[in-house]
């Protein structure tokens, strides 16, 4: 499954109702963000349908950052049916991440 790009208009839609989502907090001029971004790349390509990944740019969109209480990036958050049920803050390794992705899957 591709990463999507989600909006404070097109967040809702995107997660409620997907199963398994994380959301990338991120911002183009972060460099962790940068580092992060393959990772996640890689992550969408071996999960492929089970896991959906969506990017949201926190300059462009401020709202949603705010109301999940995102203060650095890069913060990924996993929801689960539309609900918030994990979050990690900063540059992760991938068997992290692949850790946190099955303890909601």
């Amino acid at each position: 499954m591709a990463i999507v790009n989600v909006t404070d208009q097109s967040f809702n839609a995107e997660i409620e109702g997907q199963g398994t989502v994380l959301v990338d907090f991120w911002a183009p001029w972060c460099g962790p963000c940068k580092m992060i971004a393959p990772i996640l790349d890689d992550l969408s390509n071996e999960m492929g349908d089970s896991l959906k990944i969506a990017k949201l740019n926190v300059d462009e969109n401020p709202e949603t950052a705010s109301r999940f209480g995102v203060m650095s990036i890069p913060t990924l958050i996993f929801f689960k049916d539309g609900q918030p049920v994990d979050k990690v803050v900063g540059l992760n390794s991938k068997e992290n991440l692949k850790n946190v992705i099955a303890k909601h899957q």
